[in-house]
């Protein structure tokens, strides 16, 4: 019997590794083990920089999972009665504070290598229908 179970769990073991494998195709493998920058060298020419991104990226990269459901009182995505008070007080102070940090929020949010503009485009987003 006690092998019998011994047997059993073990082929639930290797059962739940089976199902949470990795798609092992060469395209998968390519996709999980490219660099992820790269290095300049003097006297190469550099890649122009990405620029910056729409208000909606942004939203979508970092801003989302708090500003989507309301999380900690962040306030909703184009939600009047959430942005009223905020926006009473003018766009720079809340651009401020989605720069530097309030309450609940961390600087930046959770984009750290976003920088001012795109912090300014993700609330320009976030409150473009009220």
């Amino acid at each position: 019997m006690k092998l019998k179970t011994w047997l059993g769990m073990g082929a639930v073991v290797l059962a739940a590794f089976a199902v949470n494998a990795q798609e092992m195709s060469d395209e998968a493998i390519k996709e999980r083990i490219k660099p992820v920058g790269s290095v300049h060298v003097a006297g190469a020419a550099a890649a122009a920089p990405a620029g910056a991104m729409s208000g909606e990226d942004v939203f979508n990269k970092a801003c989302v999972a708090c500003h989507a459901a309301g999380v900690l009182g962040a306030p909703r995505v184009n939600n009047a009665a959430d942005w009223a008070p905020r926006l009473e007080k003018g766009f720079d102070a809340v651009l401020a504070n989605a720069i530097n940090g309030f309450n609940a929020m961390p600087p930046r949010g959770t984009c750290a290598s976003c920088s001012d503009d795109d912090i300014k485009a993700a609330i320009e987003y976030m409150t473009e229908e009220l």
